[in-house]
C-alpha cells in the first residue's frame, strides 16, 4: 500500500453516552493521518488541547549494599601474639564497650612483666644514685665526669622503663598494679565499642599473629546503606531525599531512610555512591547485604497529558496531533514518568501542539482497521 494512499474505511466508534455500536461511517484517511466529520469526533468523544507544565513525581530504583563507616567497624587483634584460652563469642552476638571477650596467654608475657619489674627496680636504685651524685657535684666533692656517666645511666634507664611501660599497656596489663606477686601468664582483650559481632576468625588453641584479626565488631549506631545511582540521574537526587530499601530475598520487608551524603567523584562506570541513614535499626541489616532502594524524585515544569491521551501500538506510544479542521495525525512520541492521571512527555517540547486528549483510542483503531485493509 503507498504511503499516502486514501482509502475509504467504514468503522465502528462507541458513543461516548450510551455504548452502543452506532452505524458504519466512512472515514478519508492515509497511513498516518485520518479525517473525520463532525459527526464522527462526536460519536468518538474526542476532546483536545494543549500540553501543560506540571510538576511529577517519580521513583527511581537503584541497589546498593549495607555499609557502616570505618569508625564504626573494628577488628580485634593481639598486638603481641599468643595463643587463644577462652572466648565466649559467637557471630551476631551483641557485646558491650569494656566487657572481657577473649583471655590470651604466652609466655612472652611473663618475660614482658619481669623485664618491667627489673627494669622499674633498677630505675629506682639508679635515681638514688643519681640524686647522690647531684648534691655531690653541687658540693664539688666529684668531678663532672663521674655526675655525667651517672646522669646518662638514669635517663637510659628511665627510657627503657617507659617503653616497658607503654608495651605492658598495649597489652592490656595495667602497670600501675603489677608487682611480683601479680605477675600473669595470660591477658585480657576488652571490648573497644558497644555492638555486635559480626566475624570470629580464631578457635580455641590457635596461635595468633599480632597481623591476625581475631574478632571484628560493628557498632550499628551509624550503619547505612550505600547506593550505585548511574551519572544520567544524579541531577535527581538531593540530600534529605526519602528512601525505601528492600532485599530480593524479603521484598515485603521496607527500611525507611533518607540521603545523607552524595558522592563528588564519578567511577569508571560512570556512577556515585549515595550514602543513606536508616530511621530504624534492624538487626538483620548486616554489612555486605545487597539491597535495592527506591528514591522518590521529582520533575519540575515538565510537559503532560492526560493518560488517555496515549495509545500503544506495536510496542511504541504514539498521541494525535490536531493538523487542521477534523484532520489528526498519528506521532511517535517517548514518554516519562506518570502520576495522578497524568505521563510525561520529555520529546513533545512544543507546548502549543493540539493534542487529542480522549478518543485517541478509536482513532487508533480506525488508523488500524485502514492498514489491513
Amino acid at each position: 500500500m503507498k504511503n499516502f494512499l486514501i482509502l475509504t474505511l467504514a468503522i465502528t466508534i462507541f458513543s461516548c453516552g450510551n455504548g452502543k455500536v452506532n452505524e458504519p461511517i466512512a472515514v478519508e484517511m492515509n497511513v498516518k493521518t485520518i479525517t473525520l466529520n463532525d459527526k464522527q469526533i462526536k460519536n468518538a468523544g474526542i476532546e483536545t488541547g494543549v500540553p501543560e507544565e506540571k510538576e511529577l513525581s517519580s521513583v527511581l530504583t537503584v541497589n546498593g549494599k549495607i555499609d557502616v563507616p570505618p569508625q564504626n567497624l573494628v577488628s580485634i587483634s593481639v598486638p603481641m601474639g599468643g595463643y587463644l584460652k577462652s572466648s565466649h563469642l559467637l557471630p551476631g552476638m551483641k557485646v558491650r564497650k569494656g566487657e572481657v571477650i577473649a583471655i590470651i596467654e604466652d609466655a612472652q608475657y611473663i618475660q614482658l612483666q619481669q623485664d618491667y619489674l627489673s627494669a622499674l627496680a633498677k630505675f629506682n636504685f639508679i635515681e638514688k644514685d643519681q640524686n647522690r651524685q647531684k648534691e655531690l657535684n653541687d658540693a664539688q666533692a666529684n668531678s663532672n665526669k663521674v655526675f655525667q656517666q651517672s646522669e646518662s645511666e638514669y635517663k637510659i634507664q628511665k627510657i627503657t622503663v617507659n617503653s616497658l611501660y607503654q608495651k605492658l599497656k598495649l597489652t592490656g596489663i595495667d602497670p600501675e598494679r603489677l608487682d611480683e606477686n601479680s605477675i600473669s601468664r595470660s591477658i585480657k582483650i576488652y571490648a573497644p565499642i558497644t555492638g555486635y559481632v559480626s566475624a570470629v576468625n580464631a578457635n580455641i588453641g590457635k596461635y595468633l599473629n599480632p597481623s591476625d584479626v581475631l574478632f571484628e565488631l560493628v557498632n550499628p549506631d551509624d550503619i547505612h546503606l550505600a547506593l550505585t545511582v548511574f551519572e544520567k540521574d544524579v541531577d535527581k537526587i538531593s540530600i534529605g531525599q526519602k528512601v525505601i530499601a528492600y532485599n530480593n530475598q524479603h521484598p515485603e520487608n521496607k527500611y525507611e531512610g533518607e540521603i545523607i551524603l552524595i558522592g563528588q567523584n564519578l567511577s569508571h562506570e560512570g556512577s556515585v555512591e549515595v550514602h543513606c541513614h536508616f530511621e530504624k535499626y534492624d538487626p538483620s541489616l548486616i554489612p555486605g547485604m545487597f539491597m535495592n532502594a527506591d528514591i522518590n524524585t521529582k520533575t519540575s515544569n515538565s510537559l503532560v497529558l492526560p493518560e488517555a491521551a496515549v495509545v500503544t501500538y506495536e510496542g511504541k506510544q504514539y498521541v494525535f496531533v490536531s493538523k487542521s479542521h477534523n484532520t489528526y495525525e498519528m506521532l511517535e512520541i517517548k514518554t516519562g514518568v506518570s502520576e495522578n492521571g497524568f505521563i510525561e512527555m520529555p520529546t513533545l517540547l512544543n507546548s502549543n501542539k493540539v493534542i487529542v486528549l480522549k478518543g485517541a483510542y478509536p482513532l487508533l483503531m480506525a488508523l488500524k482497521n485502514s492498514s489491513e485493509e
